[in-house]
């Protein structure tokens, strides 16, 4: 019933139709945009706008920065539990991987995920996203991978459609049951991909619930060998696919993405110049999270000089986990992408708008502003592009278009 009520709420929330002026382009141009029917109609200078808008309703900007909707392209959100005393034994000096071996790491979460019904997941994910939502977001990805079973899985990605249509936010969901091997596929990792490939991928596919399909690639989670099986199996169903690569140890992962044109790759930490070189010639983004390379207390960078000069497009994500990346405001991870990464500020925005759509595929909809495109944009109480990246802790959304609707302050339907 409370999701309902939501749902009712957004769909009241004021149409965004109309001439919005009185805004700030973040290179400082003054901008008028035109949106009709929920879709952007024209966009340009406010002097310019044509005689066919100007009987249209005014929206004072009042001098405020516009930028396009923010998009988070790599989210876990949906989930049962928490892990904050993964977080105590980490800083006792606990490794990952010393914490996954005790049983603790991603299987937990899967124990907390396959207790909670369908309900309280919706019910939990539900305030993590209104958080993300208060700061502009108007695309999110969300990842299954904690249910590592049809039937959790299932409940996962369901969750994630249900977020969608009560909030009004565009969700890209994504397949991640190759996160981690399951406590009664233990020492049968080849049986539980053959699982992942023929039964549980195929059905989930069928019930229009996978969006995309995603692998974490590491030592202490599945081979080249097995991620291969997994992208075979996406391709067959016409599903695209990206990767957790890289991040602990450089293993060839970004190389063997990039062969099956992945959409990302996402972590990279480790990622060799092959690599880099192997995404360059197949357009995979690099999806760079400084969350979690700041939650595990990571000392190798990813390789930012090199993307750049290779040309590679830099996302920044929030990486949303209940272990390694507690974080849930997009505006923070875009300050340490700066601060721990050494991204310019315009690197940045591009890597939470742009870049971070290209990253879902949703770049003829989402990441910039222009003509056609859904009314997604953010007004902002800033005075300097610069100060996106600069606040720490400070939320200066003035108004969301989210779907063509206006959401106001917290942005809480």
């Amino acid at each position: 019933m409370e999701a309902e009520r939501v749902v009712a709420a957004f769909e009241a929330l004021p149409s965004a139709d109309g001439l919005w002026s009185g805004l700030r382009s973040v290179v400082g141009n003054d901008t008028a945009i035109v949106v009709a029917d929920g879709v952007i109609r024209w966009i340009g200078l406010p002097d310019a706008v044509p005689k066919d808008f100007a009987g249209l309703k005014t929206h004072d900007g009042g001098g405020a920065l516009v930028t396009p909707g923010l998009v988070d392209c790599h989210t876990h959100l949906v989930y049962g539990g928490q892990r904050a005393n993964e977080f105590a034994m980490r800083l006792a000096g606990a490794s990952y991987e010393e914490i996954a071996e005790a049983g603790g790491g991603i299987v937990s979460s899967v124990r907390a995920t396959r207790e909670a019904s369908e309900d309280e997941l919706l019910a939990s994910a539900s305030h993590r996203l209104q958080s993300l939502l208060s700061e502009g977001v108007c695309a999110i990805e969300i990842k299954s991978g904690y249910g590592l079973a049809l039937e959790h899985e299932r409940k996962q990605l369901r969750v994630a459609r249900r977020l969608a249509g009560t909030y009004g936010v565009t969700v890209c969901t994504t397949f991640l049951g190759a996160h981690a091997l399951p406590p009664e596929y233990a020492g049968r990792s080849a049986d539980y991909i053959d699982l992942v490939c023929n039964e549980m991928l195929p059905a989930l596919a069928a019930e229009g619930l996978v969006d995309a399909v995603d692998v974490f690639c590491e030592r202490i989670a599945f081979s080249l060998a097995e991620t291969e099986q997994v992208f075979k199996a996406a391709l067959a169903l016409g599903l695209p696919v990206k990767l957790h690569a890289e991040q602990l140890s450089d293993m060839g992962g970004a190389a063997l993405a990039a062969r099956y044109g992945a959409l990302s790759c996402d972590h990279i930490e480790h990622l060799s110049q092959a690599g880099i070189e192997a995404m360059r010639e197949a357009g995979t983004v690099a999806v760079l999270l400084p969350g979690a390379f700041y939650t595990l207390r990571d000392t190798q960078l990813p390789p930012i000089a090199a993307l750049r000069a290779a040309g590679v497009p830099m996302a920044v994500s929030t990486d949303h986990n209940p272990g390694t990346s507690p974080a849930l405001s997009l505006l923070l991870m875009v300050n340490m992408a700066c601060t721990l990464f050494r991204l310019t500020v315009p690197e940045a925005i591009d890597g939470v708008t742009v870049h971070a759509a290209r990253a879902l595929g949703l770049q003829e909809t989402h990441g910039t502003l222009a003509v056609g495109r859904p009314a997604n944009f953010v007004l902002w109480d800033l005075r300097d592009a610069a100060e996106l990246a600069y606040w720490l802790g400070q939320r200066p959304v003035r108004t969301v278009v989210r779907q063509g609707k206006i959401a106001l302050g917290i942005n809480r339907p």
